[in-house]
């Protein structure tokens, strides 16, 4: 248990109270529930119980009750929805139901305030993420299964989306602190308000760490100490603790009048990097990650006779630098090593084997829907959007491979900026995507409503993909609401799956395919009083034309479509508000 932070808190409050009648809504509530809505599976807001998906909300006070700090203590509490760590960085990896091909996680996308934060580098949120503070947030929605055919790309095996909070929301100024273990510190800012058609919302967090103190035994360079004895002595750095000191700020901006939002947002992180970038202990390596994001939203649900519209333009940068070298093979490590050519190197590399890969990304986006309601019992909507992302920067500074303008670098020769030549390790490239959707959410009955939709994208490096979803929701009593789900979705390949050159590990490949999901689902969701709830779903998938890095000699893996594997399992969660202030939630994840 020893590695697992406490915390104490202080915090000082400065609020605004409102009185009103205690009775009258508990009396409400015993009434009509105390159920969640949600918009994450049709983009209008719904009853969860009655969304045509499998899906999670969590809101700001049972983040508060749960005692999270950051995000990825929130989403480990949902069903079907476990957080694994990569040894670099320890970054978090969202698996839902067993779907990962990788230290990566391209096949989840999240959103913030309904704008993904999809890198063109890795498909993921980036190297160096580094979690998410939890003061800012309102809400998290969460779906388990495709949403590609309102999402689009990377929608694939789960979305999650994080509403931040509202000045209505924060009513006033709170600060905080905290420390605990591992010599952790943070803080936090709310300030928040409305005025008439105005409101504001500014949140500041900070946190430093030193990271948790295991240590690591042995690693890669203790064996290739191993087969180098008498060669000169071991230079691994283990046994040693791994490197997981951080450093992060999050500031969030909300400005709101009448129909039009306004967000703004910095996120910074310098992180080190875990167990090391290549199996071998770094304790000195520093990685930095810088997000500006904005985006401005109109959203009229009365925009002219029953039809709502709803437009959102956004934009972020994003880039991911080396603030100190990065070792992936210690000093006076010998390897055994390979070149860019494929043949053995032997020597002693004295200032070790480095490289410095930085990259530089910029988002647009531009969307827009028109949703019809009451058309003879139907509720329509139908989008378009375009996005261009632009992978504007490539840096590298190393001293291993292959050298510009021929040869291979050699032991003993320095660090060399090969940034703008043929050796780095990814092309600078661009991609842009145009995308129309269509749904169409039918009651034909008081206790049938069927959801069908279909979402067309065409991307500029890969071509064309379609993706349909339906889904049938029976309301089967009062009580209980069966749900019959079936998606598709894709999950686009990433620059380093096509656009990797001279990366000592892994090669591109410009012919690969998006990777593709059929999912189908039976879910139950049973209410039998306002105070708990029984959910189960039972799901089976096939995943087509998976992306894995296969080898192909010389120490090289390449990117290729591999693989179709099956996957099925079952969900179950209860949900107990035993008192006012006593809830209690378990849930059971089963899958193969």
């Amino acid at each position: 248990m020893k590695n697992i932070p406490w915390y104490i808190v202080f915090s000082i409050m400065f609020c605004s109270f409102s009185y009103g009648n205690d009775e009258d809504e508990n009396s409400l509530l015993a009434i009509y529930g105390d159920e969640e809505f949600i918009s994450i599976a049709t983009g209008s807001s719904q009853p969860i119980s009655k969304a045509p998906a499998v899906a999670s909300v969590i809101t700001a006070k049972e983040i508060f009750d749960m005692g999270a700090i950051d995000i990825d203590d929130v989403l480990e509490t949902v069903p079907g929805l476990h957080v694994a760590r990569d040894e670099v960085g320890y970054n978090p990896i969202y698996t839902f139901r067993g779907i990962t091909d990788s230290d990566v996680n391209p096949q989840v996308l999240m959103l913030i305030n309904g704008v993904p934060l999809t890198n063109l580098f890795h498909g993921d949120r980036g190297l160096f993420w580094g979690g998410m503070p939890v003061e800012s947030i309102s809400r998290i929605e969460v779906i388990r299964g495709p949403g590609a055919a309102i999402y689009g790309a990377d929608a694939f095996a789960g979305v999650i989306n994080i509403f931040t909070k509202k000045g209505s929301e924060i009513d006033g100024v709170s600060t905080g602190v905290r420390y605990g273990t591992f010599d952790t510190k943070s803080t936090w800012f709310l300030a928040g308000k409305d005025y008439g058609d105005y409101s504001y919302s500014l949140s500041i967090e900070a946190l430093d760490t030193q990271g948790q103190d295991e240590r690591i035994s042995e690693d890669l360079q203790t064996f290739f100490d191993s087969i180098t004895v008498g060669q000169g002595s071991p230079v691994s750095e283990a046994p040693g603790s791994v490197s997981l000191e951080k450093e992060s700020y999050d500031v969030r901006l909300g400005l709101e009048y009448k129909n039009l939002t306004f967000h703004g947002g910095m996120q910074y992180r310098e992180m080190g990097n875990g167990a090391g970038v290549n199996g071998a202990l770094d304790p000195g390596n520093r990685y930095t990650r810088k997000r500006w994001n904005f985006d401005l939203t109109y959203n009229n649900e009365d925009f002219w006779d029953e039809v709502g519209l709803k437009t959102q333009i956004s934009f972020m940068d994003t880039a991911q630098e080396a603030k100190e070298d990065t070792l992936l093979f210690p000093e006076g490590s010998a390897g055994p090593f390979i070149d860019g050519t494929g043949n053995p190197i032997f020597g002693f590399f004295p200032e070790g084997i480095i490289g410095n890969p930085e990259v530089f990304e910029r988002h647009y986006r531009l969307d827009g829907s028109l949703n019809f309601r009451q058309i003879n019992d139907h509720n329509i909507t139908v989008g378009a959007g375009y996005y261009f992302g632009d992978l504007y920067k490539v840096e590298e500074d190393k001293n291993f491979g292959a050298k510009p303008g021929g040869g291979v670098f050699l032991p003993g020769d320095s660090v060399m900026d090969v940034s703008d030549t043929s050796v780095v390790f990814l092309a600078e490239d661009e991609r842009e995507n145009n995308f129309i959707f269509v749904q169409d959410v039918w009651r034909f009955t008081n206790d049938w409503e069927l959801t069908a939709g279909i979402r067309y994208d065409h991307y500029s490096d890969f071509g064309d993909t379609v993706n349909p979803r339906l889904a049938l929701v029976w309301s089967t009593t009062r009580n209980l609401t069966t749900k019959f789900l079936y998606g598709e979705a894709f999950s686009a390949p990433s620059f380093a799956q096509t656009r990797a050159t001279d990366n000592p590990a892994i090669r591109g490949n410009p012919t690969l395919d998006p990777e593709e999901l059929k999912s189908y689902e039976i879910a139950f969701d049973y209410r039998p009083s306002h105070d708990l709830t029984y959910n189960l779903n039972m799901f089976y998938y096939k995943w087509e034309d998976i992306i894995q890095f296969v080898p192909i000699g010389g120490g090289t893996r390449e990117a290729q479509n591999e693989g179709e594997p099956k996957g099925y399992g079952v969900e179950f969660e209860v949900s107990w508000q035993a008192f006012r202030d006593f809830k209690l939630v378990s849930n059971y994840s089963w899958q193969k």
